[in-house]
């Protein structure tokens, strides 16, 4: 979750004189796990060399029809599993110690093992699609990576496509099967039509790389902070500067959806000098790929929370995290939160927003990876000190609810 950075003065302000924090009350979502995976090197368990060194945590986490896929980077293998937790499908690199192990167990069934030959590494991105083909991000060995004259990494990242039973394995580049590699990759997807997007990070915003379901390039979008459109009150704030949060394409229609958030410079009133940012506010704006124009956008609301003192109450308005949108055109947000964490869920054409809340104890969970279905299932993987669990949030029956009523 990004951090909102505040003025010293109102930072030191709340840890003299809180008294209590209060926060925007919603009704909660219950959880309900599915089943656990322990850590272990075998093919059923999860490889973490060390869960307190999360930066090089690598996994991934997928839902596509009630079976769930999950990318283990460090192991550099994929498993398929039912509701129940059964390993259905093995995939797993050739020169992985996953492949060494299977190589000298005495297991009789063999047909659920599919190996890789692609030497690559897994960062954790997946996803599948209604035929139950596989797309994975990849790291390309550093040998293989473009670079440029400072020695800066220009592109390292390519698409491993695979299908159900292991066969027809290939990978995906920017001009589709075999070609040149991604910049970093931010996120992938899948579209109703088994179109592959791929969303990546450039210097200027976002590339976006939009395949056909035979998976050759059909549109490059640029999303760019110069073409981003300007925050409607410009002339309240004379240094407003923006970021493009998120960008997530439409499983439907040939469209994208822009998060920017936009701030602008704290100064403080004493000193005269910048001493931080504010947050003004985050707009979602529809891009028509096929014409390049940005359509009518909609406010997306902020978590905010409330910091009651002796003397005063400060309110921190903190932007969502732009999560995915569903076949019927609920956008998702969410933001991390004191004791879980928050979903607002935005129906534009129809002008309803649901807040819901769902625990989660901080403290327990040291890596969490999270995915929205098409149908607007929320499942989420919690690697946790004991063990990895798999749980799921139905918020496609409580907007089923809401729309009955």
């Amino acid at each position: 979750m990004r951090k909102i950075f505040l003025s010293a003065a109102m930072f030191v302000s709340a840890l003299v004189f809180t008294s209590c924090i209060k926060s925007e009350t919603v009704q909660s979502i219950s959880e309900t796990e599915l089943f656990s995976l322990p850590y272990g090197n075998f093919e059923e368990q999860l490889s973490v060399t060390d869960l307190n060194d999360v930066g090089d945590v690598r996994f991934g986490i997928a839902m596509q029809d009630g079976f769930f896929y999950i990318v283990n980077g460090e192991s550099k293998k994929i498993l398929e599993l039912n509701s129940y937790g059964d390993l259905l499908t093995l995939f797993y690199n050739e020169d992985s110690h996953t492949a060494r192990l299977l190589e000298n167990s005495n297991r009789p069934d063999k047909s659920i093992h599919h190996e890789i030959s692609y030497p690559f590494d897994y960062p954790g991105m997946i996803a599948v699609d209604s035929n139950k083909n596989v797309y994975t991000v990849c790291s390309i060995p550093w040998d293989r990576q473009e670079k440029s004259d400072d020695g800066t990494t220009l592109y390292s990242h390519t698409i491993l496509r695979f299908a159900r039973d292991g066969s027809s394995v290939d990978y995906i580049g920017q001009q589709g099967p075999g070609g040149t590699p991604f910049p970093y990759i931010k996120n992938i997807y899948t579209t109703s039509k088994d179109e592959l997007v791929v969303v990546a990070a450039s210097s200027e915003g976002m590339l976006v790389y939009w395949f056909a379901n035979d998976g050759f390039l059909k549109y490059m979008i640029p999303v760019t902070i110069k073409d981003a459109p300007s925050v409607a009150d410009k002339e309240e704030h004379s240094d407003i500067f923006l970021t493009i949060q998120n960008v997530v394409p439409d499983p439907v229609s040939y469209k994208l959806y822009v998060q920017i958030d936009y701030y602008s410079t704290y100064v403080d009133e004493d000193s005269k000098v910048q001493s931080g940012i504010n947050y003004i506010q985050s707009m979602l704006y529809p891009l028509n790929i096929e014409t390049g124009t940005y359509e009518d956008p909609v406010s997306v609301p902020p978590y905010e929370e409330s910091v009651v003192s002796d003397y005063s109450k400060l309110t921190y308005r903190i932007p969502y995290d732009f999560l995915g949108v569903t076949k019927s055109g609920w956008k998702f947000f969410i933001v991390k939160t004191e004791d879980g964490f928050n979903i607002e869920m935005i129906q534009s054409e129809s002008q309803r927003i649901l807040r819901r809340h769902f625990n989660a104890v901080h403290s327990n969970i040291i890596y969490d990876s999270m995915c929205l279905s098409q149908d607007g299932i929320l499942t989420a993987l919690y690697l946790e000190k004991e063990t990895a669990r798999v749980v799921w949030y139905r918020t496609d029956n409580l907007i089923d609810a809401i729309l009955k009523n």
